[in-house]
């Protein structure tokens, strides 16, 4: 079972105020765990001015820690992040968001059998990790392409 948190990018989005706390809280955690390899974190609230017996103490293995950590500094950054289950399943339109296509150029991608997808009924369902093998794949070749242009625009004396 898996559930889904939809956030509106809007309420996604942090204050500069809130940029720095969430900055300020992955430095704290990245430290905390370069030193003595940490694995509880303090919760305080506003008013509270040190950590006393009635402290809510979080345990956590410090590859949970590390993880937090990572997604504080990408919010911090401003970038938005997305977890999945690892075999999450989309559906064309999620999997055209992703890759910023049309659904109709997805759909002709799946038939292609450029992207392996499952039927779910009467409806294609494709696997995350292939949508970014695909768009891995791409990349590359498009980044041989480039090389190949600059190559031979530097034979030609264009550069």
């Amino acid at each position: 079972m898996h559930e889904t948190i939809d956030i509106d990018s809007k309420d996604a989005a942090l204050t500069d105020t809130e940029s720095v706390l969430v900055r300020a809280a992955q430095r704290c955690i990245v430290s905390a765990l370069d030193h003595s390899r940490a694995n509880k974190i303090a919760l305080l609230s506003d008013d509270a001015k040190k950590i006393t017996a009635e402290t809510p103490i979080l345990e956590l293995p410090p590859k949970v820690l590390r993880f937090v950590a990572t997604i504080l500094g990408a919010m911090a950054e401003g970038k938005t992040v997305v977890l999945l289950p690892k075999g999450q399943t989309l559906t064309t339109v999620q999997a055209a968001q992703f890759l910023n296509v049309s659904r109709p150029f997805l759909t002709k991608l799946l038939k292609e059998g450029k992207i392996p997808f499952v039927m779910v009924g009467s409806h294609r369902r494709i696997v995350y990790e292939d949508l970014v093998n695909y768009k891995n794949k791409i990349r590359m070749a498009q980044d041989e392409a480039m090389d190949a242009l600059a190559n031979q625009a530097q034979e030609l004396g264009l550069l």
